[in-house]
């Protein structure tokens, strides 16, 4: 199928009614796609723009199961989702490399900061870098309240501290096992340090207890992709709406959506659309 555009989507629904895969024998498939993401597109709410988007120019009804990456790229392993929006690049790759999937396409971007007291006790807004940030973090001088998930920015701050050379353990370090927004609201509660992507720390309201205290370091550069998932990880697999979002997702006017979305809200853009673009060049120059 073809690249459609948000509009064109719309028009055809106007005129024809909702659009509806079918069946091998013609019959109308009713079943819902199921989208399975990071808790980063859910608390961020870009979900809450781009969802009712799709439903109405596509015709599918879209269940979005929102958990760490980890887990959702794992929902997709067992064909128990139909598409995969996820920010864990060896973990998603790692999906691909399983022969279960379509096409691994970038998506968007934003990037990880990290938060702490206003007050920084311990310095890290002082680091060179982000490995001296991460041994800043590890003197003890307040807590770090980690997600503890299998989600992409677990992922990420587990690659962090093993960088620097650290195993982090102790009193000062705590397991959230939550998403991104119950470990920013624990970290807050707590005046405690935390990694977090810049989307959803933009979209909360808890700015005045936290503050970026590091951040602009390409080791923290952020990347989504999209996977949809085939018939080979299971016939429950919807594989005509996986690959229906999968292909909308990165339709241009849809890009435009996404490059907006946070501006009327919080002042600036939560992610930056990157459909069609290099990931390793976007790293070097984002």
């Amino acid at each position: 199928m073809g690249r459609w555009t948000v509009w064109r989507m719309l028009w055809l629904l106007a005129v024809l009614g909702p659009l509806g895969a079918c069946t091998a024998d013609g019959a109308a498939d009713d079943r819902p796609v199921i989208l399975a993401t990071t808790t980063s597109t859910y608390d961020s709410g870009l979900l809450d723009e781009l969802v009712p988007v799709f439903e109405q120019g596509s015709g599918y009804r879209l269940d979005v199961i929102a958990v760490g990456s980890g887990q959702a790229i794992e929902l997709g392993r067992r064909g128990e989702a139909d598409v995969v929006l996820a920010h864990s690049p060896e973990a998603e790759q790692e999906l691909v490399d399983t022969g279960v999937t379509g096409d691994r396409v970038l998506v968007m971007y934003n990037d990880f900061v990290v938060l702490g007291p206003i007050d920084d006790p311990a310095q890290v807004a002082a680091a060179g870098s982000i490995t001296e940030a991460m041994q800043r973090l590890a003197t003890g001088a307040a807590e770090f309240i980690s997600r503890g998930d299998d989600s992409g920015t677990h992922a990420l701050e587990l690659a962090l501290w093993e960088q620097a050379g650290l195993a982090p353990s102790g009193g000062w370090y705590r397991e959230a096992g939550q998403g991104m927004g119950a470990t920013l609201q624990i970290a807050a509660d707590a005046e405690a340090y935390t990694l977090t992507d810049r989307g959803t720390w933009l979209a909360t309201e808890l700015q005045e207890g936290l503050a970026i205290v590091y951040e602009d370091d390409p080791a923290l550069f952020n990347l989504y992709h999209v996977i949809p998932i085939t018939v080979a990880a299971g016939e429950r697999v919807h594989e005509a709406g996986g690959h229906t979002f999968a292909e909308w997702i990165v339709d241009d006017e849809v890009q435009e959506l996404i490059g907006v979305f946070g501006i009327d809200l919080y002042g600036e853009t939560l992610f930056v659309p990157a459909a069609g673009r290099d990931a390793d060049e976007l790293r070097g120059g984002s």
